[in-house]
C-alpha cells in the first residue's frame, strides 16, 4: 500500500527488453535507498513494482507485458514519481493507494491560475463512475482531490508545491496519465451490488 505522496522524482535511465516485458533501470534521485531491500515495492507513476536489483543510487524493476499494456510512462527513459511502500507506523498524508492502475486518462486542459494550474482530465468510461466531486484520485502516483466532475471529465487544482515536487508540472493537453480511483468507492460498489443481488 501507498499514500500517493510522492517522495522523489526519479528517472528511468534504461529500458531493457526481456523475453516477456522489460527491465527498468531507475535513478532514484533524492529517494534514499539504504533501507530498500530486494523484493520491496516502489510505486512508479502510481504503478507498484518490485525491486529486483540495486546498484549505487539506482535500482532495477521488471515490468510485465500486462502492466505495460494498461499503464503509461514505463516503456521509455524519462522522469517518474517514486514512493516507497507504507510501513504500519507511517503517516498517511494522502489516501490509501494500492499501486494498481485502473485506467489511462487524457489531459484536456492544463491552464495557469495564478501560480497554480487547473488540470482537467478525461477518464475512461469504465472508471468514471468512481470519481466524485471533492473525492480522492491518484494521477501518476500523486494523491489529489477533485474539484469538479462532469461525466467522464474532472478537474483538479495543482498547487506550486505539487508542480515542483512531482512530474505533473510537465503535463500538457494530450498527455496520458495513470489513474487509480479511491478504493473505498470500489468496495462500496461491490457491497451494494452484493446486497442488491442477494
Amino acid at each position: 500500500m501507498f499514500s500517493g505522496i510522492v517522495a522523489a522524482i526519479g528517472r528511468i535511465t534504461l529500458v531493457t527488453p526481456r523475453e516477456v516485458g522489460c527491465r527498468l533501470t531507475v535513478d532514484a534521485g533524492a529517494l534514499p535507498l539504504a533501507d530498500v531491500a530486494l523484493g520491496d515495492s516502489i510505486a512508479h507513476n502510481g504503478v507498484c513494482l518490485t525491486v529486483v536489483a540495486k546498484e549505487g543510487n539506482s535500482f532495477m524493476v521488471d515490468v510485465s507485458p500486462e502492466t505495460l499494456s494498461c499503464t503509461v510512462g514505463l516503456d521509455a527513459p524519462g522522469p517518474v514519481n517514486l514512493e516507497k511502500a507504507l510501513r504500519l507506523n507511517d503517516v498517511i498524508g494522502g489516501h490509501l493507494v494500492s499501486g494498481h492502475v485502473d485506467g489511462i486518462g487524457e489531459v484536456l486542459r492544463f491552464d495557469p491560475v495564478g501560480d497554480n494550474r487547473l488540470l482537467e482530465i478525461r477518464a475512461p468510461e469504465e472508471i468514471a463512475r468512481y470519481i466524485a466531486r471533492k473525492g480522492s484520485i491518484v494521477v501518476d502516483g500523486t494523491s489529489l482531490t477533485t474539484n469538479t466532475v462532469d461525466g467522464r471529465n474532472f478537474t483538479i487544482n495543482l498547487i506550486p508545491h505539487t508542480l515542483e515536487h512531482t512530474t505533473l508540472g510537465r503535463l500538457q493537453p494530450g498527455s496520458k496519465v495513470n489513474l487509480e480511483v479511491d478504493l473505498i468507492a470500489r468496495y462500496c460498489e461491490r457491497l451494494l451490488t452484493h446486497v442488491n443481488a442477494a
